[in-house]
């Protein structure tokens, strides 16, 4: 039998593409079915709110991934004076601005990260094992989760992160990204590295040109913004982002690229985790 990983805020299936290539078996939770045209989710998929989920029913699955949503902890991150106005609140320093709708209390804004570890902690007890587990969130989360264990670009882990993990490093003004072998040097993107995708940046082209604008305007910002933000346009110009609502399916579509997952990165963890790589 394989072994089963379970894929938590899944999406598009970036974690899971890559525990797919190295054997498990995985099941997605999501609230929504991801499908923009040949896009979607690559396995089995669960529509449910993670936040009703009980973990004891994960108490065969030998590793949790998960990728919260991060928009508010990516607006917080902006240099905006609302932005600053509502970190502020949150902290106790201030009013929400007129018109909030988002987060007002610490647990509110913390409840889909918060929810992974119940899930964990409800599983190993179920278990009477420790199941491993690695969350995914943007640099803006650090604030207010406190700091990440390590950091693929602008994707950053918490939890069952493993001590060896591949390096990336930024290269020059453009955004490509390269990693350092065994030498200490740094290596030339290889052949999996294709002009279209930049790996450890949550950026990559898509042959659309509604979609390339929106990561153009991405590629202008630091990390802490893989959703929301400055990315979706300014409000004043007419970004391929902001010409869409919230609720457009390219717009959907968009943002669930944009937060996926490298396939370099979700290889390398499942890798890690698969307990027949090293069975006997």
């Amino acid at each position: 039998m394989k072994p089963l990983a379970i894929d938590l805020f899944c999406g598009l299936g970036g974690w899971t593409e890559g525990l797919l290539a190295e054997g498990f078996e995985v099941i997605g939770f999501d609230i929504e079915r991801h499908v923009y045209g040949d896009h979607e989710y690559p396995a089995q998929l669960v529509v449910q709110d993670v936040l009703t989920l009980d973990g004891a029913q994960f108490k065969d699955a030998a590793l949790i991934v998960a990728s919260p949503p991060c928009q508010e902890y990516s607006y917080m991150a902006m240099p905006w004076t609302r932005a600053k106005r509502i970190a502020a609140a949150l902290r106790g320093e201030g009013e929400f601005p007129e018109s909030y709708t988002g987060s007002r209390t610490l647990e509110e804004l913390n409840a889909l990260f918060d929810v992974c570890f119940r899930i964990q902690r409800e599983a190993c007890e179920a278990a009477g094992r420790h199941i491993p587990m690695v969350v995914e969130n943007v640099r803006g989360a650090i604030p207010w989760v406190g700091h990440s264990r390590w950091n693929f670009g602008s994707y950053h882990l918490w939890g069952d992160v493993p001590a060896l993990m591949p390096p990336t490093i930024n290269r020059g003004m453009k955004g490509s990204v390269g990693t350092i072998n065994g030498s200490g040097k740094l290596r030339e993107q290889s052949s999996w590295d294709r002009p279209t995708k930049v790996h450890g940046v949550k950026q990559g082209g898509s042959g659309h040109e509604w979609f390339d604008k929106a990561l153009d305007a991405r590629r202008k910002n630091p990390d802490g913004k893989k959703c929301g933000g400055s990315w979706f346009g300014s409000g004043n110009d007419r970004s391929a982002m902001r010409q869409h609502s919230s609720q457009s399916t390219k717009r959907k579509f968009a943002s669930a690229m944009i937060a996926k997952i490298p396939l370099p990165l979700s290889r390398h963890i499942a890798a890690v985790f698969n307990p027949k790589r090293y069975a006997a």
